[in-house]
């Protein structure tokens, strides 16, 4: 374990359906999200809006623990990019993280590939996709994806920027997820604390 990285809190055995991370910038939040789909299943499948495909296997790799075949990712980033790729067995292309249809057609194809397996299901990030489109449209998505991740029996972790939205917005995408997990710095660490949706915050712990 880099000496950087702790250990993850006790606090984070969520038993949860679905959970957000929410926090500013550089507080962690991509790798604690890489870090919690390594802990919840052995197999992940991702939506990444900001990140190419093999950046995101990688850094699935060196944070999970686990290997870059058993992660389903659907690319929003690449082809907007106009790098020349194909879709294969678990890396799916999307045009852009404006296309929800599109970035809903290839996760289904995902979910078809990876059903009947035990998989984790993650999105980053949410706050990428309101560049694009308002906030009930994006909050539809989410509960959509959510509903079907839930239907697989898998459970889902998302992450949003808590620092570019306002708080009408912010509470509008943090209300279908079941417990939300929030990332600060300090001037030494990293710390999360976790809010269930229906009790009061917890402590803050470094990660």
């Amino acid at each position: 374990m880099p000496e950087n990285r702790h250990p993850l809190p006790s606090a984070l055995d969520l038993q949860k359906e679905s959970i957000v991370i929410s926090g500013p910038p550089m507080s962690g939040k991509y790798e604690l999200w890489h870090r919690l789909l390594g802990t919840e299943s052995d197999r992940a499948l991702v939506i990444s809006t900001g990140h190419p495909a093999d950046r995101v296997r990688d850094d699935y790799i060196t944070l999970s623990g686990h290997s870059g075949d058993s992660i389903g990712i659907v690319d929003c980033v690449s082809r907007e990019q106009q790098r020349d790729v194909a879709d294969d067995e678990f890396t799916k292309y999307a045009s852009s993280p404006k296309n929800l249809t599109g970035i809903g057609v290839k996760f289904t194809e995902l979910i078809e590939t990876m059903r009947g397996e035990e998989v984790a299901v993650g999105v980053h990030s949410l706050s990428q996709l309101l560049m694009y489109w308002d906030v009930d449209r994006i909050y539809q998505f989410t509960r959509v994806l959510l509903g079907q991740a839930r239907s697989e029996g898998w459970p889902t972790i998302a992450v949003i920027n808590s620092t570019m939205h306002e708080e009408r917005v912010l509470h509008t995408l943090l209300d279908p997820f079941e417990a939300v997990i929030d990332t600060r710095t300090t001037d030494t660490d990293r710390e999360l604390r976790v809010r269930d949706r229906t009790g009061l915050p917890g402590e803050w712990e470094r990660f």
